[in-house]
């Protein structure tokens, strides 16, 4: 019964309505879930540095360089809507 007090309680924090029978799924996928974390406890990985990803990830970023903009007419004819030489935003706080 606690474990499927795991489940409803999880459900609940997920704010998910279950029906008994995807409790019943989902508690046995659970249950391969730890299964398979705890088969993974038994590998030796004694020397093996901690990574994020499987392959290298780095970052590639430019050099920040100041450029001119652009002039505002062109600017202008790619807003959807300007006036008075603004661009006009919807609005978005009340």
């Amino acid at each position: 019964m606690s474990d499927l007090f795991d489940v409803r309680y999880t459900a609940g924090l997920a704010r998910l309505n279950l029906s008994d029978a995807e409790i019943a799924k989902f508690q046995s996928q659970l249950g391969q879930v730890l299964s398979y974390v705890e088969a993974l406890k038994t590998v030796d990985v004694e020397g093996i540095e901690p990574t994020a990803h499987a392959n290298q990830v780095a970052n590639v970023f430019r050099e920040d360089e100041a450029k001119n903009p652009p002039p505002s007419d062109t600017v202008m004819k790619n807003a959807p809507r300007s006036a008075n030489g603004l661009i006009v935003v919807p609005k978005v706080i009340e």
